[in-house]
């Protein structure tokens, strides 16, 4: 049934490499190479740098002073990442040394050939790939889906659709190696990268076809899509749907629905993704809280707001992202004229220890209180802002604007002194 449903989706092929006409003009043969240096984490390394500082000719005897035995036994892939980021020549030098010692060993498994797989990929190698493919021929053994999937992963992080997809129909007509959901999963994420919408769906359509049941990644993938093509309603059936299906969320899932359900405004489904993010104890990016947030200022909307507040301060870590929810709470407040509760708020925000992000949420605060006519209140503020906030021209240009016009001559005397102080 595999085969058949693999059979069937090779009919689809074509519309899939007319999307990609002009790459594959560039690539006529099916091993042709194309090289994409990406930039990994580094770590700290003292061999890092030996291999860095040692001419080409001296990379091989490097390591094998550093490793007379038994190789595996090192973070290679932080390794390999970083050293492609300064000198990538020397990487490739590093894993074709690492497949010598991997033909000339005792130990053969198809689990390293694996692991090198992964590091061609990390490095973006398909033609030591390929090497390391055919090197597999040597244990006697048939090649397995596993071993074509890092092929498959290789050509697609390469750039080299071309080479993918062809490997794809090659697992298609056999009974040994055929494709498995892990072989849809790649092709769906790097169609989903690029965000084609219309070749997502084709693969995920494939995917079900051979039954294989639906997932998390999947549902990341397309909701992706929707979000960066502005499909709003689609993303949010989509979430809809794998929420009913029970599935476990991302934060790539949530991060693109906060996006959606702001875009349509639906407080409601954003108050459900804050729950989902605490039940699930997934923390939303700063972007995403002050996101939701910005909204509520904009809109207005103080209903319901302190209980989003304490939703966002329970997904976020984030000290910079505290303060901005704050002020933005804060501003939202002022806004509105809710004296009594920017009053509660102020006293929340410093009693975590939090301080203002701008000088327009202290200004927005002041001057709701020169309109509320509530001085006390203001005198009370000023005092709690003044040993962590420093005040601005414009600022104190505020004060005394708002005194004299409220005839209160003592307090704008007080205030035109301190802004002499200040140097003013």
């Amino acid at each position: 049934m595999r085969s058949m449903a693999a059979a069937r989706f090779r009919a689809a092929l074509s519309i899939l490499r007319a999307q990609s006409t002009e790459e594959c003009s560039r690539f006529p043969l099916i091993f042709n190479t194309h090289r994409n240096n990406s930039a990994f984490a580094s770590s700290e390394s003292g061999l890092l740098q030996k291999l860095i500082d040692a001419s080409d000719s001296r990379i091989k005897t490097t390591l094998d002073s550093e490793f007379p035995s038994n190789p595996n036994d090192f973070p290679w892939p932080s390794l390999v990442a970083s050293l492609n980021d300064s000198a990538p020549q020397k990487a490739t030098m590093v894993l074709e040394w690492k497949l010598e010692k991997l033909r000339q060993g005792d130990m053969k498994s198809e689990q390293s050939y694996i692991e090198l797989l992964s590091l061609c990929e990390r490095i973006g190698n398909l033609p030591l790939a390929l090497r390391v493919f055919t090197s597999v021929e040597a244990l006697r053994t048939k090649p397995t889906t596993l071993l074509f999937n890092s092929l498959v992963s290789t050509s697609l992080f390469s750039g080299n659709l071309l080479t993918a997809l062809s490997l794809f129909e090659i697992m298609g007509h056999s009974d040994d190696y055929g494709p498995d959901s892990t072989t849809f999963d790649a092709f769906v994420s790097h169609y989903a990268k690029s965000n084609d919408f219309e070749a997502v769906k084709s693969w995920i359509s494939a995917r079900r076809d051979c039954g294989y049941p639906d997932d998390a990644q999947m549902y990341e993938s397309l909701i992706q899509c929707c979000v960066k093509w502005n499909k709003f309603i689609e993303a949010g059936a989509y979430y809809d749907e794998m929420v009913s299906a029970g599935l476990v969320l991302t934060e790539s899932i949530l991060t693109n629905m906060v996006k959606a359900f702001c875009r349509k405004k639906n407080f409601a489904k954003l108050q459900e993704i804050l729950k989902a993010s605490l039940d699930s104890g997934i923390v939303l990016d700063e972007n995403s809280n002050t996101r939701i947030m910005r909204l509520y200022q904009q809109q207005g909307l103080v209903e319901g707001i302190e209980e989003v507040m304490e939703m966002l301060m329970g997904t976020t870590r984030s000290t910079s992202t505290l303060s901005l929810l704050h002020s933005l709470l804060v501003s939202l407040y002022s806004d509105r004229d809710r004296v009594d509760d920017i009053e509660l708020s102020v006293k929340r925000m410093l009693d975590q220890g939090i301080s203002y992000s701008s000088v327009e949420v202290v200004e927005k605060v002041i001057d709701c209180y020169f309109r509320n006519e509530a001085y006390d209140k203001l005198e009370l503020f000023m005092e709690s802002i003044r040993d962590i906030f420093e005040l601005r021209r414009s600022t104190y240009d505020l004060l005394c604007a708002g005194y004299q016009n409220a005839g209160l001559t003592e307090k704008l005397e007080a205030v035109a002194n301190d802004m002499k102080m200040a140097g003013f």
